[in-house]
Parts: structure tokens; sequence; C-alpha cells
């Protein structure tokens, strides 16, 4: 295979978001509708190449979790209605905010604007790649997409519709680049190219993370790893806290918002646990507990006592650690110290335990007698997202396309010199 020239790369993608500043929102409407068309009359031939790439996944022995990441063949329709859909977001480049005029007569205010190449790495998921493209182009940012070894056919072909479609509309191919080589030592290039690329996201695992903030010469936003708690008190409504549990682990275990360990108060523990597990446990759940836990559920369910290392594994599988706490400060305390700062919430009646909770987790995403599965760009109202942050600069929680914009600020003077 050639050699990748990754400089030539990012002068092409600079090259691209410098003429995406200029684009209307009417045109990138435009585009996002024809990526869409072409993405359907294409199908065909993009399910093969997911088909592939799922045989030899299953072929090199890919856990079904990445398996189900991987796999197309029954969310491409809505991939593709989810493209039409950021067509109805409103485009946040351009909003001005913040507006005043100072003592001086100066004329201040903020200006939404591009942040400009973005580089997103990522493993698995070849929806990211068109989930990517579309809040990209929608901010007027240019984007380049390294996605996993696994994924190559299904990126190869989306990537390559996508670029036809733009040039559909005369607007920048480069605009979407896509390193079709899974040569890791493309990543670390990726990391370095400062000079034209501003943001990096990585959407993977602990170890991807790890080494775009050692390795990264660009900020890096981190996040989308979700070790996630929720912790049951004595004042629950228990059979609400049962379906909550339930639907916070099952409803899609392979994500980085489902539940992984659940805490339960020593008070309720002997009534809520068995009722936890007999539910759970139908779905095809098993159980990593620990010794108090243990105690209360009968031999026969699924449960194995918790090892070394358990309470801090994002399992993305139906796997649920249960642990048995005495209060609030030792399940704060345990969520402190376990938690990956995604997803973490407690269900109870009791007000100042609310409000203690809220305080006390600082997590991207806090929840009171909710499902952890909320943690969603589309679910908590912005349309769409393009990951989510665990940090805290500059955006937090799931990035919509506001997150994809930074401002500048806006002077207007009449003859003004400073004294």
């Amino acid at each position: 295979m050639m050699t990748l020239d990754m400089q030539a790369l990012g002068r092409r993608a600079k090259a691209a978001a410098i003429e995406l500043r200029q684009v209307t929102t009417a045109a990138k409407n435009q585009a996002l509708l024809t990526i869409a068309d072409v993405l359907e009359q294409r199908r065909d031939e993009i399910l093969a190449a997911n088909a592939a790439d799922i045989e030899d996944g299953r072929r090199n022995g890919m856990s079904e979790a990445l398996l189900d990441r991987l796999n197309l063949q029954k969310r491409l329709d809505g991939v593709i209605a989810d493209v039409r859909s950021v067509v109805n977001l409103p485009d946040p480049v351009g909003i001005e905010f913040e507006q005043k005029t100072l003592p001086n007569g100066l004329e201040v205010r903020k200006r939404r604007v591009p942040i400009g190449v973005l580089g997103v790495i990522y493993e698995s998921r070849p929806n990211v790649t068109v989930d990517v493209v579309s809040l990209a182009l929608k901010t007027s940012n240019a984007v380049i997409l390294r996605g996993g070894s696994e994924t190559l056919r299904s990126n190869g072909v989306l990537v390559d519709a996508i670029q036809a479609a733009l040039q559909m509309v005369d607007l920048p191919a480069d605009s979407v680049q896509l390193i079709g080589d899974s040569d890791r030592r493309y990543v670390t290039e990726l990391l370095r190219l400062g000079d034209y690329v501003d943001m990096i996201i990585p959407r993977g695992g602990q170890s991807l993370h790890q080494l775009c903030r050692e390795q990264s010469t660009i900020p890096v936003i981190t996040g989308g790893i979700g070790i996630c708690h929720l912790y049951v008190d004595e004042t629950a409504d228990l059979e609400a806290a049962v379906n909550i549990v339930h639907n916070a682990k099952v409803q899609r275990p392979s994500v980085c918002n489902a539940l992984d360990t659940l805490l339960v108060q020593d008070r309720v523990a002997a009534t809520l646990i068995p009722r936890v597990v007999e539910r759970l446990a139908l779905d095809g759940v098993s159980f990593r507990v620990d010794e108090q836990a243990a105690s209360f559920v009968d031999g026969e369910w699924p449960i194995q006592l918790a090892g070394e290392g358990d309470w801090d594994t994002e399992w993305l599988s139906l796997i649920l650690g249960i642990r048995v706490v005495p209060d609030l400060t030792s399940a704060i305390e345990h969520i402190q110290q376990h938690s990956t700062a995604h997803s973490d919430g407690i269900i109870t009646q009791d007000a100042a335990s609310m409000e203690r909770f809220l305080n006390e987790v600082d997590s991207a995403a806090v929840y009171i007698n909710a499902s952890t599965r909320f943690t969603d760009g589309g679910q908590l109202g912005l349309g769409a997202e393009i990951a989510v942050s665990t940090q805290k600069l500059h955006a937090r929680g799931p990035m919509g396309l506001e997150e994809l914009t930074t401002y500048k600020w806006i002077i207007v003077g009449n003859g003004h010199i400073r004294e």
C-alpha cells in the first residue's frame, strides 16, 4: 500500500476548512440531503462492505459487543435518517451573543465560528463516520477520520459516497478525508498535525484516550468511557428502581452510558437485590457481587463474587456489578473512586440526598430517578452528538453542534483609540 502523506492530507483539510467558512446554511443543508440520497443509492455496496467487515471480525474473535457496534445491517436506514435530521437543526455558526456597549462607546459582541479541522479517531462503529461528517459539515468544519482496522471496508465505501455527494454540490471533497490505512503510525502522525488540525476527538477505549493525551500536540476532547453507577437508597420506590436498573443495563449494554455498577443501601438490599437479579437474569445478565449482596441471592442465579478490578471495568456487555453500602457517604466515596465521570445517578425520594448527590458527584451527567441511558445528544435535545466529553474544557457531556464551534470577539468602534 502506498505511504500516506499526512502533511499533504492536513494541508488539504485546512484549505477545505477555509472554504467551508464561506458556505451558507442553505448550501450546507443541501449537501447533507445529497449525502443522504447517495448513501441510499449505494446501500447495497455499503452493506456488502459492512458484511465483509463483520465476517472478518467474527473470524478474528471480535467480541459480541464490538460486533454489535460494527453492524450496519439493520442501522443504515437510521444512519441516513439521522443525516436528514441534522438539516433541521439550527446552524450555530454566525450567531452573535453577549452584545454590549461599553462606557467608551465601543460595541462588543461574540460570534460563533467553526473550530476548523477536526481529527476524529474511533473504533468499531462505521455509523460514527456518517454522524461525524454530518455534524462537522453543518458547523463548517473539515474532518479527518481514522476508523479502526475492523471497519476499513465500511468506512472506505461510506467516505467515497460522501465525497461524491460533496462534489455534486460543488463543495470541496477534501472537507472529509479518511486515513484508509490501519497502520497505527498514522494515528501518531495525525496527533502531531498541529499546523493543520485544531481538535482531536478520540472515540474508543481507555488505551486510545491515553495515547491521545500523551502523544497529541493538539487539544484533545476525552470522554466516551463510562463506568456508570446507580445508587438506590432506603427511600427509593423499589419497583421504579428495578425498572430503571433494567433499562440502564439491558436496553443497549454495549454503549458508554449503560450501567456497570449498582450500589444498594443495606436497609433495602435484601428486598431489592433478589428482584433485580431475577428480572435482569431473564435477559441474560450475569452479576459480579460483593459478599453481602451474594448473601441475598439464591445460588441458582448467575452470580459470582467480584474480583480485583471488577469495580473499575466498563463491561459493555450483559454483566452488572452489585455492591451493598451502608449509606450515601459510602456510595459517593465508591463513585468518586471508581467512576469515569460519565453518567452516575441516585434513586431516592429524599430531597436532601438528591441535593447532596448532585453537589458531590462530579460527573458529566448526574441523574435523579432516571436511567443513565439518556446521556445522548438526541435524547437530551441536541438533535445529535459527535461524542460525550468527560473533561471540563471546552465541552462536557454530549457534544452537539454548538460544541463544534468556538467564538471570536467582535469589537466595533468609531475612531476609538486607547488612552
